[in-house]
């Protein structure tokens, strides 16, 4: 009988955030006086936002979160949008701020993430979080990492002194995921497109974690045998007889019989971001309670 690896189960453990978060704000709630808030702004009709948007908001409600959704239109001007998030950074009802990616072309986005108040950056992607987290600092993490985090620790997966690869280098994931690996005690190693003989760095991993957004790049002779793989990678593909789903940079069918734990795509890392995103939300909201007992 073929050995498979252990599934690394997102969808399950981000249920578990989600009944352990709507248990805090329930307790939160009575101190504070309003439950927690989170906008996500959205400009244009691209679907695969919308179909984002919607899966955050419908977690927001599960949880207790209030969404405040605001949707623009895709001629919405870069004024405009900084004029909305400076009246979000100052509503005492909202606790997170989000961009929903990729704006349409004639927006900036890297400019108008740098608009929202760190405290409300529930991405965790304003250069003042991303500086925390190089300090080893209190602040709002990058979702798609802590995720990741959050899973192999429920799974009781060692990192210290283990060594990592991370494919892909992105501020997205790879720098940031990097970075909490390092701040774990792993040693890590940043593999990319750049990087001569990728597939002899991969073979050295415990633990590999892959974020570079190419179809099944990944394959079973890449990865070294018991190691851990996380697919953060997702892409949608078509088959020969036209229909199409979505896959991760693993070859999941090869290397599941390689690894001692593997991620599904989807159903692994994906659900986990979102659980983050609810998480830094309600991190933010129970900071309120802080700020108000400092001033009594």
């Amino acid at each position: 009988m073929e050995k498979t690896g252990k599934l690394l189960d997102g969808k399950t453990l981000a249920a578990k955030i989600q009944q352990e978060l709507s248990a805090a704000i329930t307790k939160l709630q009575p101190q504070i006086g309003r439950p927690p808030g989170l906008a996500v702004l959205m400009v244009g009709d691209d679907p695969a936002s919308a179909a984002y948007v919607g899966g955050k908001e419908r977690a927001c409600a599960k949880v207790g979160i209030t969404s405040f959704g605001k949707h623009f239109p895709v001629e919405t001007t870069q004024a405009e949008l900084e004029e909305v998030i400076a009246v979000l950074n100052h509503d005492e009802q909202v606790d997170g701020i989000l961009v929903q990616l990729p704006l349409p072309n004639h927006l900036d986005a890297v400019t108008l993430l740098h608009q929202i108040d760190p405290d409300k950056d529930v991405d965790g992607l304003h250069p003042v979080n991303l500086g925390r987290l190089v300090r080893g600092e209190p602040g709002l993490r990058s979702c798609t990492p802590s995720g990741v985090m959050r899973l192999l620790q429920e799974y009781e997966i060692p990192l210290r002194s283990k060594q990592v690869v991370v494919l892909g280098r992105s501020i997205l994931v790879g720098k940031p995921m990097a970075l909490m690996l390092l701040e774990a005690d792993a040693t890590v190693t940043i593999a990319h497109s750049r990087s001569h003989a990728i597939e002899k760095i991969t073979q050295n991993a415990d633990i590999l974690i892959t974020a570079v957004g190419r179809p099944r790049l990944v394959s079973a002779e890449m990865v070294k045998q018991g190691a851990v793989v996380v697919d953060v990678g997702i892409s949608r593909v078509t088959d020969a007889n036209g229909n199409s789903h979505l896959v991760g940079d693993v070859n999941f069918d090869s290397t599941k019989s390689v690894a001692e734990f593997i991620t599904p795509v989807p159903g692994g890392v994906g659900p986990m971001t979102v659980a983050m995103l609810l998480q830094n939300t309600v991190n933010s909201y129970s900071q309120k309670l802080k700020k108000n007992s400092s001033f009594r």
